[in-house]
């Protein structure tokens, strides 16, 4: 009986940490904010969406960054920022590549190339593009496009908490392309 009540308080203290967190998350967007998911589009001609990356673009071969399309960026944005994480690493999302204060008008990041904007650190511990490297089985990698209202003032030394942290409430419009990623 004493095993199934603090079973149950326990659940109960996890539930209300919950709702507060979500109301937390909530209270800090302004209400007003609409997130344009439909507009904005980024591809690229080296692989479809939800399809096999080329080796070339991973550790397995010259670990470069691969060509991207950007499309539909909403007028009134001053900044894009991109995101590239696995979250099907083992030990939770792996960050490869993060760079913001991009050019809005940017229509192309060239192959192996650095758009003009900051690089942030990634889980490698450095700044860069770090191409996939999975350990098993295939993995998602999201290339997370972000149109923004502003410029960040962050330092170069942030990571992906501290992007998202200085993006908050000043995302116009996003856009995803997945590649998959399997060692043989």
């Amino acid at each position: 009986m004493k095993k199934f009540v603090f079973i149950v308080i326990l659940l109960l203290v996890v539930a209300i940490g919950a709702v507060f967190l979500i109301r937390e998350r909530q209270a800090a967007l302004p209400d007003n904010i609409n997130i344009d998911t439909t507009s904005m589009k980024i591809t690229s001609p080296v692989f479809e969406n939800s399809r096999k990356m080329p080796a070339k673009y991973t550790c397995d071969d010259k670990n470069i960054s691969p060509p991207l399309t950007i499309s539909g960026v909403p007028e009134g944005a001053k900044s894009l920022a991109l995101i590239v994480d696995d979250p099907d690493a083992p030990a939770g999302t792996w960050v490869h590549w993060t760079i913001w204060n991009m050019d809005p008008a940017l229509a192309e990041i060239a192959e192996d190339s650095i758009p003009e904007g900051i690089e942030g650190v990634t889980n490698f511990e450095k700044p860069g593009y770090g191409g996939p490297c999975p350990h098993s089985g295939t993995h998602r990698y999201f290339f997370k496009l972000y149109a923004l209202d502003t410029l960040l003032s962050i330092p170069e030394t942030s990571d992906k908490a501290a992007l998202e942290k200085a993006m908050g409430g000043h995302t116009l419009a996003s856009a995803e392309l997945v590649g998959l990623y399997s060692r043989k």
